[in-house]
């Protein structure tokens, strides 16, 4: 897909951070395949720049992104059949680090850099599913979360009952899923679905702040390895095999320029300044 055609997000990089925005905001940034296809190259795009090391993903205007459009819904209506709308060759970002992550946007899982979705409006349906795949969550204050499946008659969408319990438990998940209630970020925050809480219009502030320090204060190769050991400690389930992972890693990672560059800065009583990673 060629990225200078994008319709319906928008993507730039600032201080080491990539943000990249769903920008339908006539329509509340209702999620369509072309969004989807987008969204995927600009993931793709920023995994696979060296001078990115955090992603942020926002919507355009009042919205996050309340869902799947309505128009597309009526599509899979009529033809009695889900479409994704994705096409012949969609970018495939994150895929092949485990084959578990390969999937619809459980592949966030396999990027390489943290990703923080900053809910500027309210997060329905796959646009919460979304915001779920990301790897922290700050969101303005009042905004409503909710599923919406089974209001349409449909399961709960892309994994969301295998995340959901991970993230806040088994019977506040099953209390969410079930009902399909509004949540208001507030009580998002208690539950632990979200991280941060902030006043509409300092969202971005804090969202940026934070993803500014994550590049520039620690090692992009610890953060490739510990967003690894995350889910995929999610996988395998006992601690001895996350013990042993960490060994491992910890031996190849002992050689590297990071832990050379962080031991040096921590010796010089200096900030660090890691280098970009090799291609």
């Amino acid at each position: 897909m060629d990225l200078g055609e994008l319709k319906v997000t928008t993507y730039s990089v600032a201080h080491a951070v990539a943000t990249i925005t769903l920008s339908r905001p006539e329509r509340m940034n209702a999620w369509t395949g072309r969004m989807h296809t987008e969204y995927r190259s600009l993931l793709a795009r920023a995994a696979d720049d060296l001078s990115v090391r955090a992603i942020v993903v926002t919507g355009e205007g009042r919205s996050f992104c309340v869902g799947a459009d309505s128009k597309a819904l009526e599509g899979h209506v009529e033809r009695g059949s889900y479409d994704s709308g994705l096409g012949d060759n969609p970018a495939m970002p994150g895929y092949g680090v485990r084959p578990e992550f390969d999937a619809d946007f459980a592949y966030h899982f396999g990027i390489p850099k943290p990703i923080i979705a900053a809910i500027n409006g309210p997060a329905a349906g796959v646009g919460l599913v979304l915001a779920c795949y990301c790897d922290l969550r700050f969101a303005a204050a009042g905004v409503k979360l909710t599923t919406s499946h089974g209001r349409l008659g449909l399961p709960a969408e892309y994994g969301l009952s295998w995340l959901l319990p991970r993230l806040i438990g088994l019977s506040r998940a099953a209390d969410i899923l079930l009902s399909n209630r509004i949540v208001l970020s507030e009580e998002a925050e208690a539950l632990g679905l979200v991280n941060r809480v902030t006043a509409p219009e300092d969202l971005m502030d804090a969202t940026y702040a934070y993803a500014r320090a994550l590049a520039a204060d620690i090692a992009p190769s610890s953060l490739a390895a510990t967003k690894q050991q995350l889910y995929g400690d999610l996988l395998h389930g006992d601690v001895a095999s996350a013990v042993h992972d960490a060994a491992d890693r910890l031996a190849a990672m002992m050689k590297g320029p990071d832990f050379a560059e962080g031991v040096a800065a921590l010796t010089e009583k200096r900030p660090p300044n890691f280098p970009d990673p090799i291609p």
